[in-house]
């Protein structure tokens, strides 16, 4: 069976972590340390999202004189309803699949 768009692993665990704060912006340092999801894996996903309109996504300027800005992100309105409902979901499947008892013969 495919999957539903936005369900793989690695985007539920990033959904779950930005709605725990959903006001909040997050750095993408911070949200890999959160979900344990490397660089590699984390900035993809959070461009993708962010190309769908499904995060906010700004430049924060650095305190300390000579360091970059930084990369922040946020959930947009539609990105909470679309991380509530996969998670929703994900949470309904393995619900469902540890419900399931064989019995024996």
């Amino acid at each position: 069976m495919p999957r539903t768009s936005h369900s793989s692993p690695q985007t539920l665990r990033l959904f779950a972590a930005l709605l725990g704060d959903p006001a909040r912006w997050r750095y993408g340092y911070d949200l890999s340390g959160e979900t344990g999801l490397a660089s590699g894996t984390l900035y993809p996903i959070l461009m993708r999202l962010a190309a769908q309109r499904l995060l906010d996504t700004d430049w924060e300027p650095s305190d300390e004189p000579g360091r970059p800005p930084r990369h922040i992100y946020r959930l947009t309105a539609d990105g909470m309803a679309l991380a509530r409902d996969r998670l929703a979901a994900a949470a309904r499947k393995t619900r469902g699949a540890t419900a399931f008892t064989p019995r024996e013969a």
